[in-house]
């Protein structure tokens, strides 16, 4: 078994000299806030009530943008950083005050960290020699984790003579050779190029099917994250904003950030007011228009006892639909078109907002022609249960 469970908790790295307080957004007492950070008394606060359990052989990925602190997170697991407050456990052990070394863990770290004075083999066998592994049993293990990653041939050379692809997968193979229960991969893609980036991904995923042991991987890329993840977790600012599989987290965001953060281009978001009809059903008031709001959602709004107020409507925009001018649909202006190969990404201002609409090229074709140019006007709708509905002063998902 390889389980891990964090329970509440809590980094704060202290303050090194006395700070003179500063006027700004008071939060609780004693504390500041800024636009990423909490600055209290003690320190700044990076982490808190933070809590995951990972199931054994479970790929778990911490997801969020630069200074959420999901590298804090894992370094806390691995022992490089100490835990300010709660508790942290592998395979129901409290290891809060265990030694790295002693944790049976094994990091793939951003930028390699490989020995550039040793070869790719003294590399991957250094941690085995120093635990005195006998050397058939080194020989086996390099060579064995060499195959799987593809580098056999290039044991006997030195890091700087690799490409970084080649020098990530001995990073990797480092780690595989020692059997820890827990792998912990911090941004280990971000220094390569795309097309390696989306190569070194599908061999993570045949590497995982392959390797026994648990996985928590941080990344700020969500593609990353949807493709490698048995589940994600969401960061933003030190608080978890939501734990799902990739197609929950995707299909019922939690809030107006994690919507926004999750998905390529981006989820659009509309000022609009949600009402209760006298039947009883739910309808969207958008730019003059009173919109449907599909059955499944009506209940879930109903279940929740949602009132009639302001909203912010998210759709995706693989669920925006140009409609001919005479339909009934939300109007704009075509700002900027993007070709993307099969599809074009067609910015549309609209609602005062820049609206993106991802609409096959075949469909543009045969709807628009040559008209589809800066200044055209357009006429966008979409399905009735395509919409995420969040309160606008909660920016909570009313539905969940």
């Amino acid at each position: 078994m390889s389980t891990v469970s964090l329970h509440n908790i809590k980094k704060i790295y202290p303050n090194t000299e006395k700070r003179r307080k500063k006027p700004g957004r008071k939060g609780s007492e004693g504390q500041t806030g800024s636009a990423n950070l909490q600055i209290t008394d003690d320190g700044v606060v990076a982490v808190q009530q933070f809590s995951l359990d990972v199931a054994d052989k479970e790929f778990v990925v911490l997801v969020g943008p630069s200074g959420c602190g999901k590298s804090t997170t894992l370094r806390m697991i691995a022992g490089l950083e100490d835990i300010t407050d709660g508790e942290l456990y592998i395979d129901g052990k409290l290891v809060n005050d265990v030694a790295p070394k002693d944790r049976d863990i094994a990091m793939v770290f951003q930028n390699y960290a490989l020995y550039p004075h040793m070869t790719v083999y003294d590399n991957m066998a250094f941690a085995l020699k120093m635990r005195k592994t006998p050397k058939d049993q080194i020989e086996k293990k390099v060579h064995d984790a060499a195959e799987v990653l593809g580098i056999t041939e290039y044991l006997d050379r030195l890091p700087k003579a690799l490409s970084g692809g080649q020098r990530q997968r001995v990073a990797i193979g480092r780690a595989i050779v020692r059997d820890p229960k827990v792998f912990l991969m911090d941004e280990p893609l971000s220094n390569l190029d795309a097309k390696l980036r989306n190569q070194m991904r599908a061999e993570l995923i045949k590497l995982r099917q392959r390797v026994n042991g648990t996985f928590i991987y941080v990344t700020h890329d969500q593609t990353e994250a949807m493709t490698l993840g048995d589940r994600i977790v969401v960061m933003k600012d030190g608080f978890i904003q939501q734990i799902g599989t990739p197609q929950e987290v995707f299909n019922h965001p939690s809030n107006i950030f994690v919507a926004g953060f999750i998905g390529v281009p981006q989820m659009n978001f509309f000022d609009a007011r949600l009402e209760l009809g006298q039947d009883g059903s739910y309808h969207i008031e958008l730019d003059g228009a009173s919109l449907p709001i599909a059955a499944d959602k009506q209940v879930r709004l109903h279940a929740n006892k949602a009132e009639s107020q302001d909203i912010t409507l998210g759709v995706r925009p693989e669920n925006i639909k140009l409609v001919d001018d005479g339909s009934q649909g939300v109007r704009g202006t075509i700002d900027v078109t993007e070709m993307m190969g099969a599809a074009i990404h067609i910015h549309i201002q609209s609602c005062g907002r820049d609206i993106i609409a991802v609409v096959p090229f075949a469909e543009v074709q045969s709807k628009m022609g040559d008209t589809l140019k800066a200044g055209h006007q357009v006429t966008f709708a979409f399905g009735a249960d395509d919409v995420h509905l969040f309160g606008r002063q909660s920016q909570k998902n009313l539905e969940y």
